[in-house]
């Protein structure tokens, strides 16, 4: 027993306070503070460690921003991208030398192929031995002179020239979906990227691309001629891909 305490002189145990009218008091809120409750501020970092930053939250309703991926470039005008769009006549000066470079051999092949036939087609049809009035008679010997105007080996060069020439096409594509510039492109200085992400198409959409161009042609041409007057410099093809053409000099 211990009389050290003038409040509890018989040394008992404190009890916790009755609530009014015989009602338990109130249990102190474990974990998170319940409704009505202070809230309880975070715990400080000692000083002298760092600061915790904390990203902030968009508002509930808006749409969240995606991160651009790593080293991906923007558009023309903006850190990261080439100097800006294409001129009209550098697109034009890539496509005759493209042309060149993947045409030049076909087109002697073919010029090879057109001698060897010419050379052939002065066979005249033999009617020497048809009865005047034999009218199928006639007609077979000219069947039989043109079947002979035109030699195998020169089907046989166009034919190859003509594989040549679409290998060509599909070689550029190839070039220009990985890398977004044909030889041609390369010598001048420009390349094919995607709008969007400004990034080469691949060979796909190059090649989606590539048959779009025809209709660059409808209407005498002027999809081809659009560039000259449009703010991005875009064709009718590059408006249906979504693709820009842009210097890198």
């Amino acid at each position: 027993m211990s009389f050290g305490d003038p409040n509890n002189p018989y040394g008992q145990q404190p009890q916790a306070p009755q609530g009014p009218y015989g009602q338990q008091p109130p249990v102190p809120p474990q974990g998170q503070p319940g409704y009505g409750y202070p809230q309880q501020a975070p715990p400080q970092q000692p000083y002298g460690y760092p600061q915790q930053q904390v990203p902030p939250q968009q508002a509930y309703g808006y749409p969240q921003q995606q991160a651009a991926p790593y080293g991906q470039p923007g558009m023309p005008g903006m850190p990261g991208m080439p100097m800006g769009y294409a001129s009209w006549g550098a697109r034009v000066g890539a496509i005759l030398l493209d042309g060149l470079i993947i045409g030049a051999l076909p087109t002697i092949l073919y010029i090879v192929g057109a001698v060897m036939a010419a050379s052939s087609s002065s066979t005249t049809a033999d009617t020497s031995s048809c009865q005047p009035g034999d009218v199928q008679c006639v007609s077979d010997a000219y069947n039989s002179a043109a079947s002979s105007a035109t030699p195998t080996g020169a089907i046989i060069v166009m034919a190859i020239a003509w594989l040549i020439a679409v290998g060509g096409g599909f070689f550029l594509m190839a070039k220009e979906g990985s890398t977004g510039q044909t030889p041609g492109k390369k010598a001048l200085g420009i390349k094919v990227l995607k709008e969007t992400t400004g990034q080469p198409l691949g060979f796909g959409m190059t090649f989606v691309r590539y048959i779009c161009r025809y209709l660059n042609g409808l209407l005498c041409g002027i999809g081809w001629l659009w560039p000259l007057w449009d703010d991005k410099n875009q064709t009718f093809a590059d408006k249906i891909v979504g693709t820009v053409v842009v210097s890198v000099k």
